[in-house]
């Protein structure tokens, strides 16, 4: 009897290995609730789409993505994580939104040697000293796009530039990023309240700065109400404003309307990339959600495309860590974004596109590509990762 027993203790963790490739658990913990929740709501949507295009599996293994709301704080994000982590014992963990929140959940994931993927912020942190083998970003590292907004204001050759953005990590990598690039005069460098929706006062200061141009890194409904605000002041007619992405994206579009025209804004993807894997993930985001997508979806999307690709390629055993790993950093899919790859320190190295917003022939406003600004941009602390 007391045989039986340890053989049956014995054969348990076998058994739970091979259970463990019956089906793929995603922790989706994003930022669906508040002024922002509309960023979260586009990852979601990205990479759900992208899960049920896949027939509900994620590399022929059914897929159960679990969606934890962290309202845009750190401490919730945690206990979420958590719980996903101990109990739920998820494969993967995505959806984050802000800097901060990945900051306060990476630690414990890449410790229970759970993988990360971040579909948006990348803190430059995890770039250099801090890489680890269990934290990927399917999106950008931190600093790369205001990089190209610095890039792109000298060579227009403006000498005098004001920069805006709210007071956390992401803002702050902002400013490393923007500052690398730019070779003028920054007049004013500026940080908000994170969440903060009235720019009176910041507005006053710009105006007083008198800059050829303004950059702007303000996130979803933040962004929303700085560029109303901004339009309605009249400075719009002096000023050159630059934006990120997410700061002139079809969230933004929507809510703002015309005023969005002639905007310049600087992004990893744009909407008209005209490659097989873009024209079939715009067409069927349309179709799915009746709106068209934001670059938070596409990273959204390219996240379930790069999940789904590791774990056919590992033939559904996940288990097998160092496998999985391989598998995930050799990025053998199609993305949204056209070349895309991983870094030594597994960030993207890839393209910043120039977009104008213009109205298309449907008379939709949308951006539109005019140039490439970097190619083939991986970041500045890829050099002190010493990840194997």
């Amino acid at each position: 009897m007391r045989r039986t027993a340890l053989a049956l203790a014995a054969a348990l963790p076998l058994a739970f290995a091979a259970q463990a490739a019956d089906k793929v658990k995603v922790g989706f913990i994003s930022t669906l609730s508040g002024p922002n929740a509309a960023i979260g709501v586009d990852i979601r949507d990205g990479f759900n789409l992208a899960v049920k295009l896949a027939g509900g599996k994620l590399g022929g293994l059914p897929a159960e993505v679990i969606v934890a709301d962290d309202q845009l704080n750190p401490d919730v994000a945690k206990q979420n994580a958590d719980r996903m982590v101990k109990r739920d014992r998820v494969d993967f963990v995505t959806g984050t939104v802000f800097s901060n929140v990945v900051l306060a959940i990476a630690p414990q994931v890449i410790e229970s040697k759970t993988f990360f993927i971040g579909p948006n912020a990348g803190p430059a942190q995890y770039t250099g000293a801090q890489c680890n083998p269990y934290f990927f970003s399917s999106s950008w590292p931190s600093e790369a796009y205001s990089e190209a907004a610095g890039q792109y204001v000298t060579q227009r050759g403006f000498k005098s530039v004001v920069f805006l953005a709210p007071n956390y990590q992401g803002g702050k990598d902002a400013a490393n990023g923007f500052k690398r690039y730019f070779k003028g005069k920054l007049a004013e460098e500026m940080y908000t309240k994170l969440g903060q929706l009235d720019y009176a006062a910041e507005l006053a200061q710009i105006r007083a700065a008198k800059p050829d141009a303004l950059y702007v890194f303000l996130p979803g409904g933040m962004g929303v109400n700085f560029i109303k605000q901004f339009v309605a002041s009249g400075m719009s007619k002096d000023i050159q404003l630059v934006v990120p992405l997410w700061g002139s994206d079809q969230d933004i579009i929507r809510a703002v309307g015309d005023p969005m025209l002639g905007l310049f804004s600087l992004g990893h993807w744009t909407i008209d990339l005209d490659n097989a894997a873009n024209r079939k993930f715009v067409a069927e985001f349309e179709k799915a959600y009746k709106r068209l997508p934001t670059g938070y979806a596409a990273s959204g999307y390219d996240t379930g495309l790069l999940l789904d690709a590791a774990i056919r390629k590992v033939k559904g055993k996940i288990e097998d860590k160092e496998a999985l790993r391989a598998a995930i950093k050799s990025a053998d899919f199609k993305s949204v974004r056209g070349d895309f790859k991983f870094g030594a320190n597994q960030f993207p190295v890839q393209n910043y596109y120039l977009q104008a917003i213009t109205k298309n022939a449907d008379g939709r406003i949308v951006h539109k590509t005019v140039g490439t600004v970097l190619t083939a941009r991986g970041d500045a602390y890829v050099q002190d990762c010493k990840m194997k």
